[in-house]
């Protein structure tokens, strides 16, 4: 076949299909007697069973039967001829039966027959959000009060199914499932964007990844202090890790009220700039040092810090100081000062890779750092 050919006998096979589907709701919208035979709950429970098909598939087909059947003949005729496919049928079918009650038919009919040509040019989708604003469209002087009536039953829809699943996987890792209201996604992917646009510029990494590494990002930029109170005290994380351990490499730190565990190296990071307090233990389990007054920069010191730096400390990283994170060169957990000597500022990678035992740092000429895989 010549190019051409293939591309008509596409255009002509989709059209046969929508056909062929058209009539097969056609017999569907009439089959009440199958079931009845049967001794089927409905047509579409038959059917599912006799073809093996999925339930949730052949109900939606006999909702949809129907509509076209008796209520949107002219949408049905449409598929009918093949100039609506049914993912378009759908769409239209919804939006048409969620108009208001007590419309008048004369507007009904304006709707339904705006929609199917309007089918001609856009995709599912696109007829979705046409079809929300229908009304703006053939009744303007009622389409917006309409409109408020729908966004307000979509919003107390959107709370009423909100939801959040933590689910632990075992390999360190938690899957995090929900449902959020759509404004409230636009503005954590607002946050999130915020927190990833840098790291996105410098690594080049999938959004996906770039916006979960923001996320834990976002927490440990929380302040504990504005969160509700638990137990008479401000919402904190805290960590414990022996003395010994807390100058090793190779060691482990817990999460009070929890059975996690983290590196010495991530309790080292956290304890530089996140809202966490460090617990200190002896060898008897004694408190040794339970945080630091002055264990974090003041904003001050980051207000300082941002002037001097101008951006991320690291060798060759342009990522600005605003998107910085303070960091001890000399490190808290050995003694280093929290001071503008031995403040540097470092983006999310960098600081990650300066607490990552992996690597061994060292300052170059003009102040910069640089890091060196391979440390023992």
């Amino acid at each position: 076949m010549r190019t051409s050919e293939k591309a008509d006998a596409l255009l002509a096979l989709a059209r046969l299909e929508t056909q062929l589907a058209a009539l097969r709701l056609k017999v569907m919208a009439t089959s009440d007697d199958v079931a009845a035979d049967a001794g089927a709950r409905d047509v579409a429970a038959w059917l599912a069973h006799e073809s093996r098909g999925a339930p949730a598939a052949c109900r939606a087909e006999q909702h949809l039967a129907a509509a076209l059947d008796s209520r949107w003949t002219r949408l049905g005729t449409a598929v009918t001829e093949g100039v609506v496919n049914l993912a378009q049928a759908r769409v239209i079918a919804r939006a048409l039966d969620e108009l208001p009650t007590g419309l008048d038919p004369e507007l009904l009919v304006q709707a339904e027959d705006h929609l199917v040509e309007a089918a001609a040019e856009y995709r599912p989708d696109q007829l979705r959000v046409l079809g929300r604003r229908i009304l703006d469209v053939i009744a303007p002087e009622i389409g917006e009060a309409e409109e408020a009536k729908q966004l307000q039953r979509e919003e107390e829809r959107a709370w009423e199914t909100t939801s959040l699943t933590l689910t632990r996987r075992g390999d360190g890792t938690t899957r995090l499932t929900g449902v959020l209201p759509d404004a409230a996604a636009t503005r954590l992917a607002t946050y999130l964007d915020a927190f990833a646009s840098p790291r996105q510029h410098a690594s080049a990494m999938p959004q996906h990844r770039a916006r979960g590494q923001a996320f834990l990002a976002l927490l440990e930029h929380l302040d504990p202090a504005k969160l509700p109170a638990h137990g008479g005290d401000a919402t904190t994380v805290m960590v414990t890790i022996n003395h010994d351990a807390l100058t090793r490499d190779l060691a482990t730190a817990g999460l009070v009220g929890t059975d996690d565990k983290i590196t010495a190296s991530e309790a080292r990071r956290l304890a530089c700039t996140a809202q966490i307090i460090p617990v200190v233990l002896g060898g008897k389990s004694e408190i040794l040092d339970l945080g630091r007054t002055r264990r974090l920069f003041s904003r001050a010191q980051h207000k300082a810090m941002r002037l001097r730096d101008k951006q991320c400390r690291a060798e060759n990283c342009t990522i600005p100081a605003s998107w910085c994170e303070a960091h001890h060169w000399n490190p808290w957990s050995r003694g280093g000062k929290t001071n503008l000597t031995d403040g540097i500022l470092l983006c999310s990678h960098h600081h990650r890779r300066a607490h990552d035992p992996h690597y061994s740092t060292e300052r170059i000429p003009h102040g910069a750092i640089r890091f060196t895989a391979g440390r023992n």
